[in-house]
């Protein structure tokens, strides 16, 4: 055993340790002025603006997120970094001089346009800084590096508005997001994919089931989030606010905690093993959830959710980034991102269509009730 220790490969590289400024940096862009920028909206006199920009952010970042590969192919890695935190973070200082619900929008879309970049361009260079037999514990540990900030840095916008304005939210942004392009030449310079579909690019892998189950696996996930974080504060609204508050807090922090599990877990003993723990426990934690006059139920089901979720975060990563040759890494982060974004949208969505004939108890279980044919593909995927 203690041989085994001896020649494992380092897992922090100096690399890596770079690498973590623009992550730091991305998830701040991302996550300080989300909650935000609706509320601005609103104050501008726009109520529909407020809906329209979260909408606009999510379906840029989505789109951009598949074509970053070939951004990623014809200027590498590097430029494709700085060119994402540029577009994160400079936009939001138009804000600082207009309110204007068109500038809203637009700098909503510029935004999700270069979180897409920053995290599939990012995601993938990650992705080979990291040893292969390490990959599920260093997926993890970047899966830190980035919730941490992003899990504190959502309330943070929020009150920092409340007490000091909008516009110091958004210069903190820029500022943040810009900053972190200082840490881009110090990543290793390696080479783009010569071609962004040789075999391993985004429309082969989304041809490809090795890599489309594991995505709509996590995807299945994904949607039971985008309903708690959508509908529960509306759902428990007749309890104490502590109590929504704490389950929104639970399920990420569980999901945190579980990366790391899963990664040294699933290094030892591959990560396929966690893909029917992570569905299961994603599926009861849901369904618990349905007890909103419970806050103990609601609580620990958001803990369970997160435990199940962050699972399946790590494993079907792992399993993706396995499955593609060497240049595939860029299409591996855009299909996974893409599903991870998909999925909360669908279910905050399909959610909002039922909630007024079945009311939130049900659809909570409805949505539970969605995750569990995710089995079967785990199953088929299990296959030779």
């Amino acid at each position: 055993m203690t041989a085994d220790l001896q020649i494992r490969p380092r897992l922090v590289s100096r690399a890596l340790l770079i690498r973590f400024v623009s992550i730091f940096g991305s998830a701040i862009g991302f996550y300080l002025p989300l909650s935000v920028v609706p509320l601005f909206a609103k104050q501008a006199g726009s109520d529909s603006g407020a809906g329209l920009a979260t909408v606009a952010l999510l379906l840029a970042t989505v789109a951009a997120e598949l074509v970053t590969p070939r951004l990623v192919a014809r200027v590498g890695y590097r430029w494709a970094l700085a060119i994402g935190l540029v577009l994160l973070g400079a936009p939001t200082l138009l804000l600082t001089v207009s309110s204007d619900v068109g500038v809203i929008i637009g700098v909503s879309v510029v935004r999700g346009i270069g979180f897409a970049i920053a995290v599939v361009a990012g995601g993938a260079v990650t992705a080979l800084l990291i040893p292969a037999d390490r990959r599920g514990e260093g997926l993890a540990l970047v899966g830190i590096v980035g919730g941490i900030p992003g899990l504190l840095a959502l309330p943070a916008g929020v009150w920092a508005a409340a007490h000091w304005g909008f516009t110091p939210v958004f210069v903190a942004t820029a500022v943040a997001t810009l900053l972190a392009l200082l840490s881009v030449p110090g990543l290793p310079r390696h080479a783009a994919t010569p071609k962004e579909d040789g075999g391993h690019g985004v429309l082969a892998g989304l041809r490809n089931p090795v890599l489309t189950r594991p995505a709509t696996i996590f995807a299945a996930a994904a949607a039971a989030v985008g309903v708690l974080v959508t509908f529960l504060p509306l759902a428990a609204s007749d309890q104490p606010a502590w109590v929504a508050a704490s389950a929104l807090l639970a399920q990420p922090a569980a999901a945190t905690a579980a990366r790391w599990f899963a990664g040294r877990l699933g290094d030892r003993r591959g990560p396929a093993v966690l893909l029917v723990p992570g569905v299961v426990l994603s599926a009861v934690g849901m369904a618990a959830i349905a007890f909103t006059g419970t806050p103990s139920l609601v609580i620990g089901g958001a803990v369970v959710l997160g435990a199940g979720f962050g699972a399946l975060q790590n494993a079907t990563l792992t399993l993706m980034y396995a499955r593609v040759p060497a240049g595939g890494e860029s299409a591996v982060s855009a299909i996974w991102n893409a599903a991870y974004d998909l999925g909360m949208a669908a279910g905050a969505l399909g959610a909002g269509l039922v909630i007024g004939s079945v009311g939130y108890p049900v659809t909570f279980v409805l949505a539970a009730v969605v995750i569990v044919p995710a089995l079967a593909l785990v199953r088929r995927d299990r296959r030779p």
